[in-house]
C-alpha cells in the first residue's frame, strides 16, 4: 500500500500505463467500427438540420440555430455559418443591431399560446398582391410583443419594386384584406400594424424579426390608392366588395333605368294618349275606397254587386300609361295650386284625384278641406289642402265657363239668361293657378240649352232663338281669350278636358234612361258614337288661342264604359218616389269611384311627367 501511494503522480495525472491500456482498447475492430458509425451519423445529422431547418415557429432552438440574417440565401451566403455559430457560440458572430425600419422578412409570427403560418402556398401557385392591413398582439409581457415589418416574398426572378406600384406597374393588383390576430393573456397588450404584400408563395424561409416597430395606419391606404389605379379589378373586403358591388349596380340600374325613362318618356311623347282600349289589370283600383268621395259616387257602399268595373286600366296603341305613383305626383305638384273648373264631371275627376293622393299620404290628417266640408255640393268652391307638400287641389263650380244671369223683363218678371260675352265671376281667383282643368258639356245638353229661346244672352241683348252649337262656339270663344289675355303660359298649365260620354238606355237622365244592367265595357268599337258636334267647335277654337291648352280628349275612352256609372247605386236614401220605382231614377252620366275618371288623372300624371322631362332637357341644352 505504501508503494502504491508512494508512485501517484503529483496533481492527480493519469500514469502513462493506463494510457497504454486505453489505447489498447481502440485497437479493436469493434470499437474503431463503433466510432467511426458515430461520427459518420454525428456528420449526416448536422448536415440535413443545416439544410432542412425546422420550419415550426413553435421550436425556437432548431429556428434560432439556422436563422440567417438575410431572408433571401444566395450561394455565396448559404445556412452554414448558422450551424458554425451553434456549435461554438462565442465566435465572431454579433446581435443584429436594432433597426428603425421595418425590413423586409419572412412572415414567422409566434408567441406563448399560438402560431401563426402561411398555409397552402406552394412554388407553382402564383397568388395576387394581397395587401393585408394586420394587427397582432402578444400578451406574455411587453417584451415580447411582436414586431411590425413589411413582409414581401417574390416567386419572379426579377421582383418589382412594391415602394413604386402604380398603374405602370407589372405587378398585379393587390387583394386587400383587414385581419387581426391576438395572442397571450397578459394585460400588456402590444399592437402592432403591419403592410403586407404578398405577391407569389415560394418555399418556406425564416429570417430573424427586427425589433418591434409601429407602422402608420395610413400606409395600407396609400397601397390601395395605387392599387386602384391598376386596371385589373381589385378584390377587397367583403364589407368594401358589397358597397363596392352595390355602387357599381346602382350606377348600371341608374344608366339602365335612365335609357328606359327616356324611351318611355319619347314613346309618351309620340303617341296618341286617347285611341286605346281598356283592358283588365286586377292591380287595379288605385286605391279601394275613399270617404272623402260624395255618396253619389260611392257605388260598392250604396250596394253595388259588382266589382269588375274597378279593375280597368286605359292602355293607348302606341305606347303605356305610367301608372299613377301618388307619392311622385305629390312631389310635383309641391308648393303648387291645382285648379279645376267646370261641371260635375270635373267635381268627379276632382274627388278622383283627391281620393288618389290622400291615399298616399301618411299622416291623413294634415288632408282637409280649407273650410271643413264634408259634402261637395251646392257651394261654388272647395279647396282640399296637402299640408305637408304646401299643395292645394281646388274645384269652381262653372258648368258653362259662361256667367249665369238674371234679367228682367218689359213685364217685370226674371229671366234666367247665359251671358255668352262675360266668364265667371270667380276667374280671377284661379287665374294664377299653377295648373288648371276646364270642362263643359253636360249641362249644354239639357232641355233650355238645346231649344236656345230667350236664354242666350250678349250685353244687353237677348236672343230670341239661337242655336246651341253657335251659342258653345261663342261661349268657348268669350272663354278662350280670357285665358289669352289672363293666363301666363310662362307660369301656368291649361288643360280642357273633353266631353264624357253618357249611357242612358231606354231615355234620358230625366225620363227613365237606365244602365242598371251594364256590367261590362263596350268591345266592338262598331257601337261607338259619333264624336260630338261641340267637340269639333272645341277643338277649332283651341288652334287658334295664343295659349297652348292640353287637349283631353277622352270622349271616345269613356264611350266604351257604359258599365261605369252608379245608375240606381247612386244615393243609400231613397225618397219614397224613389223607392217605388227605383229604376226612374238612375246615373248614367257621372262614374262611381275607383272609376274611370281615375284613368283621366293618370293621362293627368302622364302629362306632368312629360313636362318635366322636357324642361329638364331645355336645362340641359341650355348649359
Amino acid at each position: 500500500m505504501a508503494d502504491s501511494v508512494k508512485y501517484l503522480p503529483v496533481g492527480g495525472a493519469v500514469p502513462p500505463s493506463d494510457f497504454k491500456t486505453f489505447f489498447s482498447l481502440l485497437k479493436t475492430r469493434k470499437t474503431v467500427a463503433l466510432a467511426y458509425c458515430f461520427m459518420l451519423a454525428f456528420v449526416a445529422f448536422t448536415i440535413f438540420l443545416a439544410f432542412s431547418p425546422s420550419p415550426n415557429a413553435s421550436s425556437p432552438w432548431f429556428t434560432n440555430i439556422f436563422t440567417s440574417t438575410s431572408s433571401t440565401p444566395s450561394p455565396s451566403n448559404p445556412h452554414f455559418p448558422s450551424l458554425f455559430s451553434f456549435l461554438w457560440p462565442r465566435s465572431t458572430s454579433s446581435p443584429l443591431p436594432p433597426s428603425t425600419s421595418a425590413p423586409q422578412t419572412n412572415a414567422t409570427s409566434r408567441s406563448a399560446n399560438s402560431t401563426s403560418q402561411f398555409a397552402g402556398t406552394t412554388k407553382d401557385s402564383p397568388k395576387p398582391v394581397s395587401l393585408l392591413n394586420q394587427t397582432l398582439s402578444s400578451g406574455n409581457s411587453s417584451d415580447d410583443s411582436l414586431p411590425s415589418f413589411n413582409h414581401t416574398i417574390i416567386s419572379s426572378s426579377s421582383p418589382p419594386k412594391l415602394s413604386n406600384l402604380t398603374s405602370d406597374s407589372p405587378v398585379k393588383p393587390p387583394v386587400v384584406q383587414s385581419h387581426e390576430q391576438t395572442s397571450g393573456n397578459s394585460d400588456v397588450t402590444t399592437s402592432v400594424k403591419a403592410n403586407r404584400t404578398t405577391v407569389a408563395a415560394p418555399p418556406p424561409q425564416i429570417s430573424v424579426p427586427p425589433p418591434p416597430q409601429k407602422v402608420p395606419a395610413a400606409a395600407p391606404a396609400q397601397n390601395i390608392s395605387s392599387a386602384l389605379k391598376s386596371n385589373s379589378p381589385v378584390k377587397t373586403s367583403p364589407e368594401e366588395s358589397t358597397d363596392y358591388t352595390a355602387s357599381l349596380a346602382k350606377k348600371r340600374s341608374n344608366g339602365t333605368s335612365t335609357r328606359q325613362k327616356d324611351g318611355s318618356m319619347e314613346s309618351l311623347m309620340n303617341c296618341d294618349l286617347f285611341d286605346g282600349a281598356w283592358v283588365k289589370d286586377d292591380s287595379y283600383p288605385l286605391y279601394s275606397s275613399c270617404d272623402l268621395a260624395d255618396e253619389q259616387f260611392k257605388c260598392i257602399r250604396n250596394g253595388r254587386p259588382d266589382k269588375d268595373y274597378q279593375k280597368y286600366k286605359w292602355k293607348p296603341k302606341g305606347c303605356t300609361l305610367p301608372r299613377l305613383d301618388g307619392h311622385r305626383m305629390l312631389d310635383l305638384l309641391r308648393g303648387k295650386r291645382l285648379v279645376f273648373v267646370g261641371d260635375s264631371l270635373n267635381r268627379n275627376m276632382w274627388e278622383s284625384l283627391v281620393c288618389i293622393l290622400r291615399n298616399s299620404v301618411k299622416n291623413k290628417r294634415k288632408v282637409y278641406e280649407a273650410n271643413g266640408r264634408v259634402h261637395f255640393r251646392g257651394e261654388a268652391f272647395y279647396s282640399f289642402i296637402f299640408e305637408d307638400y304646401k299643395f292645394s287641389i281646388e274645384f269652381f263650380v262653372s258648368p258653362f265657363l259662361v256667367r249665369e244671369w238674371e234679367v228682367t223683363d218689359k213685364n217685370g218678371t226674371t229671366k234666367q239668361t247665359l251671358r255668352l260675352d262675360l266668364v265667371t265671376r270667380a276667374s280671377d281667383q284661379y287665374k294664377d293657378a299653377d295648373i288648371i282643368i276646364f270642362n263643359t258639356g253636360h249641362w249644354w245638353t239639357h232641355d233650355k240649352t238645346s231649344r236656345g229661346k230667350d236664354y242666350y244672352q250678349e250685353g244687353s241683348h237677348v236672343y230670341e232663338e239661337l242655336n246651341v252649337l253657335e251659342a258653345f262656339r261663342r261661349a268657348i270663344t268669350t272663354w278662350s281669350r280670357w285665358v289669352d289675355a289672363n293666363i301666363n303660359p310662362s307660369k301656368s298649365l291649361v288643360f280642357f278636358r273633353g266631353y264624357s260620354d253618357s249611357h242612358f238606355s231606354g231615355g234620358q237622365w230625366n225620363s227613365g234612361g237606365q244602365c242598371d244592367h251594364e256590367t261590362e265595357p263596350i268591345k266592338n268599337e262598331i257601337y261607338l258614337r259619333e264624336y260630338p258636334p261641340k267637340m269639333m267647335v272645341l277643338e277649332k277654337v283651341l288652334k287658334n288661342m295664343k295659349t297652348h291648352v292640353t287637349y283631353m280628349n277622352i270622349t271616345r275612352m269613356t264611350d266604351f264604359r257604359k258599365d261605369g256609372h252608379p245608375s240606381m247605386y247612386r244615393k243609400q236614401n231613397l225618397t219614397p218616389e224613389e223607392r217605388r220605382s227605383p229604376l226612374m231614377f238612375q246615373d248614367c252620366s257621372h262614374w262611381c269611384l275607383p272609376g274611370v275618371p281615375d284613368a283621366w288623372n293618370e293621362i293627368l300624371y302622364a302629362e306632368l311627367l312629360l313636362r318635366q322631362y322636357q324642361n329638364q332637357h331645355q336645362q340641359q341644352h341650355r348649359s
